[in-house]
């Protein structure tokens, strides 16, 4: 038994605990808009291109020497100006992911507190956001440790969601019209944000530091940590769906709450900020080290640089979750995966697998520009 949870149980747990956050709340919505049909193969699909992506990093990280991250990898198989880049690209996609965090803490924060205090959005923003940054700058890291138990807490939130809700299921909102699947932008809406919603890159050079000499299990635990969250994210499309129907909103929780309007889907909407909170705490603290040691910047201006810019982009203008996560996910996710498969090369990768998917991430980086400029 202790083999079992050393081996399987808990490497499983670190990477399915690090790839779940706040991308799949926004899959409901997307789902909405598409259809479910359309939704389900894109699913299937971005599933199967990400378990093989996740494949391949493993893959990479057996073969690379020494104990090494991303950007690490990136420097011993590309060179240093690709170790450069790579390290804006992190930068950039970290701050992404805490205006993402801030958006929808922001909003549970309100959905709880407003109706009873009032209060505007902009007023629970800010005092999320002042918070947040006092734990980065002093550092409390026992926070990080505890993210993967606020995310446990969140899918026993879930599980409650469907005994509280069981009344108010009706499985004829999963079928409702869509919108019009000639517009492009909508035919090629759930790309982004279910890349973002499973990609879990960045911790598998853990696990397998975490299972040592257990190569030959390394990945299957990938996969099936990998599995785990795309299996969780289709219960809770499903779910939301047959409550809030054509009510459904982009971070899913409050519709929920809105829909069964109980004091106790408060306490979930509550669990729902402290999860964020968590994941904002988590992320700012790897971007300020980041900052501090490979950069070389001063602890005060590291903080700075880290909390600030999401604040400054929400006001200007960056504050739609959709096209966030869409964009981070397009995007920066689809170039860390083209550098993933040019490393692939590197230790023997087969062109006809590599080409193909440099095309899928090209075209979805096509996609979500033109998307996000428009």
């Amino acid at each position: 038994m202790k083999d079992l949870f050393k081996n399987y149980i808990y490497p499983i747990s670190v990477l399915s605990g690090s790839i779940i956050g706040v991308g799949f709340l926004l899959l409901p919505y997307i789902t909405l808009q598409v259809g479910i049909w359309l939704m389900l193969f894109y699913f299937v699909s971005i599933t199967a291109l990400i378990v093989f992506i996740h494949i391949i990093t493993a893959e990479i990280s057996l073969k690379t020497p020494d104990y090494k991250r991303f950007p690490g990898f990136v420097k011993f198989y590309l060179g240093k100006w690709a170790e450069r880049f790579s390290m804006i690209l992190m930068i950039v996609g970290i701050l992404g992911i805490l205006l993402a965090y801030l958006i929808i803490g922001s909003e549970f924060l309100t959905a709880i507190f407003s109706p009873i205090i009032g209060g505007s959005f902009i007023l629970y923003l800010l005092f999320y956001f002042i918070v947040s940054i006092l734990v980065v700058y002093f550092g409390v890291k026992l926070v990080a440790k505890a993210e993967f138990w606020a995310i446990l807490l969140l899918l026993f939130s879930l599980l409650f969601i469907l005994i509280r809700g069981f009344y108010h299921i009706k499985l004829a909102n999963i079928f409702l019209p869509t919108a019009n699947l000639s517009n492009w932008k909508v035919l090629f809406l759930p790309y982004g944000p279910i890349m973002f919603a499973l990609w879990g890159t960045g911790l598998i050079p853990e696990v397998e530091e975490m299972l040592r000499r257990k190569k030959k299990i390394f990945k299957k635990v990938i996969i099936i940590g990998t599995l785990i969250p795309a299996a969780i994210y289709l219960f809770f499309i499903f779910l939301t769906l047959s409550i809030t129907g054509s009510q459904t909103t982009d971070s899913a929780l409050v519709g929920i709450k809105d829909a069964l309007g109980d004091g106790i889907i408060s306490m979930i909407l509550f669990i729902g900020v402290i999860t964020t909170f968590i994941g904002f705490v988590t992320q700012a603290l790897l971007l300020k080290e980041v900052f501090m040691y490979d950069l070389k910047i001063e602890k005060f201006p590291a903080w700075v640089f880290t909390c600030f810019p999401p604040l400054m982009l929400y006001f200007l203008g960056f504050n739609s979750f959709i096209v966030l996560i869409g964009f981070v996910g397009g995007v920066f996710l689809g170039i860390n995966g083209i550098m993933i498969l040019m490393m692939y090369k590197k230790i023997g990768g087969k062109n006809y697998i590599i080409y193909p998917l440099y095309f899928v991430f090209i075209m979805g980086i096509i996609y979500e520009v033109v998307y996000f400029i428009r």
